[in-house]
C-alpha cells in the first residue's frame, strides 16, 4: 500500500482604491510572513498556519531543529532507476489524490499543492549540499506511510499527531553515497543544469503542440 507524502506561490488580492465590494488581502504579518487562516473566507483553510507556521509557508527545516537518530545507521542500496521512478510516480499520483478527494475547494486546492510542491524543492537544495541540512528524511514521519489508506482502499481521516513542527526530529542520514568535497559540487550543478534544461524542452515541446492544435 503506497501513501504518505509530506505536503511558493502566494496569492495576493491587493486593492488599491476604494470598490464596492474589496476583496480580502493576505494578511501580511510581519516582512516576510504571510497567513492563509481563512484566507479569502474560505473555511477549509482554518488553521493553515498552525502546521508550519505563517512565517514558513514553504516548511523549511533549519539545521538547528534536525536531531539525527544516531542508533539508526543505514546504508543505501542502488537499485534500478526504474523502479525507483515507478515508485516516485506513486507517491505523486497519491499527491494528487489526496488534495482533489479530500479538499472541494479550488482555491485551497491550489494553495495546498504549492506548499507541498515548495516543500519538496528544499530536498534539492539539499542533495547539492547547498543549504546546511544533512540529507536525509524524518523516520516518525515516514513511520505513517501506510496510515493515508484505510483497508478498503479509501483514504483516511484520522488525525496522524504531528505537524510540521516536527520534521527533523527524527532524522535519518542514509551513508553510502558517492559525494566527493572535490569534484561532486560541480558535477551535481551540472546535472542539475541538465534537468533545467530538459524542463524547459519539454515545455516548449508542449507549448509547440498546443498551438498546432488550436490551429
Amino acid at each position: 500500500m503506497f501513501a504518505k507524502l509530506f505536503n511558493v506561490v502566494a496569492v495576493c488580492a491587493m486593492v488599491a482604491g476604494v470598490t464596492a465590494s474589496p476583496l480580502p488581502q493576505v494578511k501580511a504579518l510581519a516582512a516576510r510572513s504571510m497567513s492563509f487562516d481563512n484566507w479569502m473566507g474560505i473555511s477549509s483553510l482554518s488553521g493553515f498556519d498552525n502546521f508550519y507556521g505563517s512565517d514558513n509557508f514553504s516548511g523549511h527545516m533549519s539545521s538547528s531543529q534536525i536531531i539525527i537518530e544516531q542508533e539508526k545507521q543505514l546504508v543505501c542500496h542502488s537499485q534500478s532507476i526504474e523502479i525507483i521512478q515507478q515508485r516516485l510516480l506513486v507517491l505523486q499520483e497519491m499527491a494528487k489524490r489526496i488534495i482533489t478527494e479530500q479538499i472541494c475547494e479550488v482555491e485551497t486546492q491550489t494553495i495546498v499543492f504549492e506548499q507541498f510542491h515548495s516543500s519538496m524543492g528544499h530536498f534539492s537544495g539539499d542533495l547539492r549540499r547547498k543549504s546546511n541540512r544533512s540529507v536525509g528524511y524524518d523516520s516518525n514521519i515516514v513511520s505513517h506511510f501506510g496510515d493515508m489508506v484505510s483497508s478498503d482502499g479509501s483514504l483516511s481521516n484520522s488525525d496522524m499527531g504531528f505537524s510540521g513542527h516536527d520534521l527533523g526530529s527524527h532524522y535519518v542520514v542514509p551513508s553510502g553515497s558517492n559525494w566527493n568535497d572535490g569534484s561532486s559540487p560541480a558535477s551535481v550543478q551540472n546535472a542539475f543544469d541538465a534537468t533545467k534544461a530538459a524542463r524547459n524542452v519539454t515545455v516548449s515541446s508542449n507549448q509547440s503542440s498546443n498551438s498546432t492544435s488550436s490551429q
